[in-house]
């Protein structure tokens, strides 16, 4: 059996990548009692011939976890394996609404919806934060099915979820009443989007690197490392790395209303 930092040197991708071709169903690894992931010799030989098809065909991974279904090799992915699209197709349809009166309401095309939902296009967390208050949850409900509270969080166990290809967010505590604390890495020019807002307060300090922050279009902030913030999330804000290199954030959210 092999832990994730092995399997990661073997195959030639990051970590993070095995976590997030594990969320769509490609790979299923077994879990320790500490809940550390082990792999087995297939899965390496089924993650280097999907990174084989990521690099010659060009395919996503929700692409290819199709193709390698349709050829028998991996089953169709469990609940708490869905990408954030396809956990919103499945409150849509739980709720028996079109996708053109989902696009009214949030004001997204339906062209958009239907590439979110199809594991096709990722969205900025502005965009997924409204989409998430029309089906009156948040963002990190759509990390993975709901667990229960683990206390003690390693590295390994974090629940990932990237956005869009600049932003990655990882949990590193859930199911708390009092607040949710994120590690946000942020690429050269990754951000938020539009403005957002919510309910509650929050708190962020900046571990590396520079981000840059508007409240209400009124406050404008360039916080470098060791900085920090703390501001009502009803003030509507958005935000980005204005620097050349990658930007790491402790952001607290209290109550856990993001």
């Amino acid at each position: 059996m092999l832990r994730i930092s092995e399997v990661a040197r073997r195959v030639g991708i990051s970590s993070s990548a095995l976590r997030a071709w594990e969320m769509v169903g490609l790979v299923a690894p077994q879990r320790t009692k500490s809940k550390y992931r082990l792999y087995t010799e297939a899965d390496v030989r089924l993650l280097q011939r999907a990174l084989f098809l990521r690099r010659a065909r060009g395919l996503n991974p929700a692409a290819i976890v199709h193709v390698l279904k349709g050829q028998g090799i991996v089953s169709a992915p469990a609940e708490k394996e869905l990408l954030p699209g396809q956990r919103f197709r499945r409150l849509r349809t739980r709720r028996r609404l079109s996708l053109a009166q989902v696009a009214r309401a949030t004001r997204v095309s339906v062209g958009f919806l239907s590439a979110l939902e199809r594991g096709q296009m990722r969205s900025s967390v502005a965009t997924l934060r409204r989409i998430a208050r029309f089906y009156r949850t948040n963002i990190p409900s759509l990390f993975e099915a709901a667990e229960e509270n683990p206390g003690l969080v390693r590295p390994s166990q974090r629940k990932i979820l990237e956005t869009t290809a600049g932003v990655r967010m990882e949990l590193l505590a859930w199911g708390h009443t009092a607040m949710e604390p994120h590690l946000f890495c942020i690429k050269p020019n990754g951000g938020s989007g539009e403005s957002y807002a919510h309910e509650g307060e929050e708190f962020l300090h900046v571990l590396r690197g520079e981000f840059e922050i508007w409240l209400d279009g009124k406050e404008h902030h360039v916080l470098k490392t060791g900085d920090s913030l703390y501001f009502d999330s009803s003030t509507p804000h958005r935000w980005r790395n204005p620097g050349r290199s990658e930007t790491r954030l402790l952001w607290i959210n209290t109550p856990p209303t993001f």
